[in-house]
């Protein structure tokens, strides 16, 4: 079964329209020296945001600002979510930016203390958004998790690891596979559930998979226009479940981010 992202994403968009009306929140997204792909994305999320029934208010920095116009661009009131866009300029100090969002308004789970509270299992904290864009895939494509063999490639702070934290809460067998892993491909072989993010195009192969297995991309890395994932598309064709790069993951990822900023707001007004 190919699992189709977009469709997925808005059924989800459309359950947070109406957990959230007739309220309209405001979601900022801060970038500073956008490239052509960032500002893309950003439309993306705008349209997204719409059927979310909210609204994207995107403020552009000049290439030159500096870690204190992002944070007092962060600041700002009016927002009831923040988001700093990425990458930034490499010459500012990310983590910095990132401890600046307010904890009730952090819906990307970036800064260090929403990522706390995630990583501790605290009560309502938010799941990282590309993490709870897996588990909504998985979830409505009737993939039960627990006691699963469960693969995880890579263990970056943005997929690989909340996703190796959420899935392990659901009861998954959890194994993570990273770039210093001795022969990855025994695991592969043995998995039930593959998780990848770490963005090396058709890392996984057919011949590196058992028939059945859930398969779930989301990694991507382009070169000449063309977007690819971590896995062979020929993999389809013995895995239970498959997600398409693009329109897998990505979809999914950010419904879940608008889906935790009506969270956000929820607490805020005291409805959750």
């Amino acid at each position: 079964m190919i699992a189709d992202g977009r469709k997925i994403a808005s059924v989800i968009l459309a359950e947070v329209q109406q957990g959230i009306a007739p309220q309209v929140p405001v979601v900022r997204a801060i970038t500073v020296r956008p490239s052509p792909a960032t500002e893309s994305y950003l439309r993306i999320k705008m349209q997204r945001a719409e059927e979310g029934g909210m609204r994207l208010e995107v403020v552009t920095l000049p290439d030159d600002a500096n870690e204190d116009a992002i944070i007092s661009a962060i600041q700002a009131p009016g927002a009831d979510a923040v988001i700093v866009q990425l990458p930034i300029p490499e010459s500012l100090d990310l983590q910095k930016v990132l401890n600046a969002i307010p904890l009730d308004k952090d819906a990307d789970v970036l800064s260090d203390a929403a990522y706390a509270r995630f990583e501790n299992g605290e009560e309502d904290a938010l799941i990282p958004p590309v993490a709870a864009g897996v588990l909504e895939i998985l979830a409505r494509s009737g993939v039960e998790v627990r006691g699963k063999k469960t693969v995880v490639v890579g263990r970056g702070q943005l997929v690989g690891k909340p996703c190796a934290i959420a899935l392990a809460r659901l009861g998954a067998l959890v194994t993570v596979v990273h770039r210093d892993t001795e022969h990855p491909e025994a695991f592969y072989k043995e998995a039930d559930i593959i998780v990848s993010g770490v963005g090396k195009s058709y890392l996984i192969t057919p011949d590196l998979i058992k028939e059945g297995v859930v398969l779930i991309d989301a990694g991507t890395s382009g070169a000449n226009g063309a977007v690819s994932g971590d896995i062979d598309p020929a993999c389809a064709e013995k895995a239970s479940v498959f997600t398409p790069v693009p329109g897998g993951v990505g979809p999914v990822a950010v419904s879940c981010l608008f889906s935790n900023t009506a969270r956000l707001v929820g607490k805020s007004k005291g409805l959750a």
